[in-house]
């Protein structure tokens, strides 16, 4: 035992049969079997063998990088995930370079995406090779984060892409960190275009697009507009100048002009056959009594016509109340919609991320105790869910009727089968990339790619 090597509770992985430079693993002495993240798992016949052709994600922080693996399938394997469910997973067979010393350990393909680690290096792999000390971390030799860009550099497109504006106002929130990274992974420039900073010269002749100081924005190929609701007007007015200069916009402005207005939007979905609970909008304080029987009483929901992310939403609980409420909001000229509030889905919804007529992840959003809101900017928490055919059906069409190529769909399951609650035409990236695991920015690059037939 004196001679063997010792392990932190993290260390470097290399693969070079799988064609992977390094990944951080956890060591789990716990753990039996190791296991890498793996998706897009496709088992193949190659000559008379079973073999596995697979995707691996090996950067935490980078879903963009994905490397293309392939190996002979040695076993399929049940094994019990951390929340208790049994699935059968491949195990293939493949030599690992850690800290130099080079050995062939059995790996099963996991779907770890939203695990801390790409990698679980198990007890199988450290028995008499090992000792492990759980205080340490890189005992076999740390990597710097610049050994780790030159490592990976070759994953990188060096192709002259297109050049893509992501219009919106603040360039650390995480979706527009993702949709940046995820362009600039796919080998495209993509420059931040703060939509205050932007302005236009309306001209039948020549016009224009300036930024902040007069430089003119004319190589732009695509938009993608992540436009705040306060600032939606403007917005909406950019996106049209871009429309006239030739640009792509993935979303236009009259499809964000509709999915913002929610009365509008109310009306299309009643229009073509998409049920949603019921809604009351009224002008005058006179008619509040009726608005309220309307919609089946109190509780009910009233929401502000312009809202998100479940601000501008309050839950009524009696009729007494409901009408305090509708009336004050009225008093200061607000207008206001009034829905009926659907017991039976207890907090919960669903929503769907819709791009380019396909819904591409799905998550279910439970509120907190004492809260009616599931959105995760109000504490809400996050968990997979399969969907229904008929829901998927809700989304896609809800996202269609309003022209979106990009859609936040939400769903609520009620008595009746499933309502649409509203269209989002920014939907946050942060909760669906972290519960599903899925690079849905690399998702609407793609869809931009092949509006625009761009072949990388």
């Amino acid at each position: 035992m004196d001679n063997l090597d010792i392990l932190g509770s993290e260390e470097w992985c290399r693969f070079e049969e799988l064609g992977i430079p390094a990944i951080k693993a956890r060591v789990d002495s716990g753990a039996k079997t190791s296991s890498i993240q793996a998706s897009k798992i496709k088992i193949f016949t190659k000559g008379l063998e079973d073999w596995v052709r697979f995707e691996v994600n090996p950067l935490q922080d980078n879903r963009s990088i994905s490397i293309l693996c392939q190996s002979k399938l040695v076993d399929m394997r049940s094994v019990k995930s951390s929340q208790g469910i049994s699935e059968e997973r491949p195990v293939i067979k493949t030599p690992v370079n850690l800290g130099g010393k080079i050995f062939d350990i059995e790996l099963t393909l996991a779907n770890r995406d939203t695990m801390e680690y790409r990698m679980l290096l198990g007890r199988e792999a450290i028995n008499e090779r090992y000792l492990v000390d759980p205080s340490k971390s890189f005992s076999m030799g740390n990597i710097s984060p610049e050994e780790m860009a030159i490592k990976y550099r070759p994953y990188k497109s060096d192709k002259s892409g297109l050049t893509l504006g992501l219009l919106a106002s603040n360039p650390e929130l995480y979706s527009n960190k993702r949709i940046i990274e995820a362009g600039e992974m796919r080998g495209h420039k993509v420059v931040f275009l703060n939509v205050e900073n932007v302005y236009m010269k309306l001209d039948a002749g020549s016009p224009e697009i300036r930024y902040r100081g007069g430089n003119i924005l004319d190589k732009f190929d695509a938009v993608i507009p992540r436009i705040k609701p306060s600032v939606t007007f403007y917005g909406c007015a950019l996106l049209r100048q871009f429309d006239t200069l030739g640009v792509y916009c993935l979303n236009t402005a009259d499809a964000i002009s509709k999915s913002r207005d929610k009365l509008f939007a109310s009306q299309l979905f009643s229009k073509n056959d998409i049920h949603i609970p019921i809604t009351g909008f009224a002008k005058s304080p006179m008619d509040t009594k009726d608005l309220i029987r309307m919609v089946n009483g109190a509780p009910l929901i009233i929401k502000l016509l312009e809202s998100t992310q479940g601000k501008g939403v309050v839950l009524a609980e009696t009729n007494k109340a409901a009408e305090s409420v509708i009336n004050a909001f009225k008093s200061v000229q607000t207008n206001i919609l009034v829905q009926e509030f659907i017991k039976e889905a207890n907090g919960q919804d669903i929503r769907c991320f819709v791009v380019n007529g396909k819904v591409v992840a799905s998550m279910q959003r439970q509120a907190q105790k004492g809260e009616f809101r599931a959105n995760i900017h109000q504490g809400g928490a996050a968990s997979l869910i399969k969907i229904t055919s008929e829901e998927r059906k809700l989304a896609i069409k809800s996202a269609k009727v309003l022209n979106l190529d990009v859609a936040g769909v939400d769903i609520i399951r009620s008595n009746r089968g499933p309502l649409l609650l509203e269209v989002n035409s920014s939907p946050g990236l942060e909760g669906i990339e972290n519960t599903t695991g899925m690079d849905i920015a690399n998702v609407m690059i793609e869809t931009i790619e092949r509006k625009l037939k761009y072949n990388s």
